[in-house]
């Protein structure tokens, strides 16, 4: 696979996300990943296999109302091999709010993922952010 054709399959995985978990011809958010896939997210942990990984995007469902990722400004760092990143930002509605990426710039929406994608599959998704989208978690950081 080229770089160009890795970017794609995050790009359509992140699209579907943000269509409540279908792309737009119809394919299910899960049937991106390979049946051994490892997807890490915040304050879930690690997931292993498609059947967790459901399991993981179930339980952020019944958190996170909406999300747009903002594909415009994604900076891409590729390798020329199966491991590329992206970091970008989003905003959405979370039960315990809204929030949109610098309002406050402390506040969520800043996100980054590491992915391995093969064989037009991702076998790997490391997500790393701050999910305390409502920014509820402050009496823990004397700066806020």
């Amino acid at each position: 696979m080229t770089d160009e054709q890795r970017k794609a399959v995050i790009t359509a995985y992140l699209k579907a996300f943000d269509n409540g978990g279908t792309s737009h011809d119809g394919i299910p958010l899960i049937d991106f990943f390979s049946q051994d896939a490892l997807f890490f997210f915040p304050k879930w942990g690690l997931a292993h296999g498609k059947s967790e990984i459901s399991r993981m995007f179930g339980n952020l469902g019944e958190t996170v109302k909406s999300v747009e990722h903002h594909f415009s400004s994604f900076n891409w760092i590729t390798t020329a091999t199966d491991v590329l990143a992206v970091e970008g930002t989003t905003h959405g509605e979370h039960r315990d709010g809204p929030w949109r990426v610098g309002v406050p710039e402390w506040g969520a929406g800043r996100w980054c993922g590491v992915f391995e994608v093969r064989g037009f599959l991702i076998d790997r998704a490391f997500i790393y952010m701050d999910p305390d989208y409502a920014g509820k978690d402050v009496a823990r950081y004397p700066w806020l």
